[in-house]
C-alpha cells in the first residue's frame, strides 16, 4: 500500500523537491533533507512538520472515533498561485545553492 511513498522517500535527499499532501511522506522527505511542498503551496519544514503530523494524527483519531471532520476545502485558483510561487522559490533557492536541475523521478 505504501510502495509509492517508499519509492519517493527513498529518493528524497538534499536538492530534491517532494510535492505531496501526505503529511507522513512529507515528514520522511524533510527528515531526508528534501524540500516538501503541499499542493496548496504550504511548505513543510523542520519547524512545521511536527505540528502538521500532530494535527494529522488528531484528525485521524477523530475520524476513527466516528467524528465527522469534513475534508479539505476545494482546490482554488489562490491555491494554484500559492503552489506555483512556492515551487518557483524553492527551485530558485536550490539553483542558487548549487543544485542543478535533473530530470524528474518517475516510477
Amino acid at each position: 500500500m505504501d510502495k509509492a511513498d517508499d519509492f519517493i522517500a527513498e529518493r528524497a535527499a538534499k536538492g530534491t523537491i517532494v510535492i505531496t499532501a501526505d503529511v507522513p511522506l512529507a515528514a520522511r522527505a524533510v527528515k531526508a533533507g528534501a524540500v516538501a511542498i503541499a499542493p496548496n503551496g504550504k511548505p513543510f519544514d523542520e519547524n512545521s512538520i511536527g505540528m502538521a503530523l500532530a494535527t494529522r494524527n488528531l484528525m485521524d483519531q477523530l475520524r476513527s472515533a466516528g467524528e465527522v471532520t469534513g475534508g479539505p476545502r476545494p482546490f482554488s485558483p489562490k491555491d494554484r498561485s500559492a503552489f506555483l510561487g512556492s515551487l518557483d522559490r524553492e527551485i530558485v533557492r536550490l539553483k542558487r545553492s548549487g543544485f542543478a536541475p535533473d530530470a524528474p523521478v518517475s516510477g
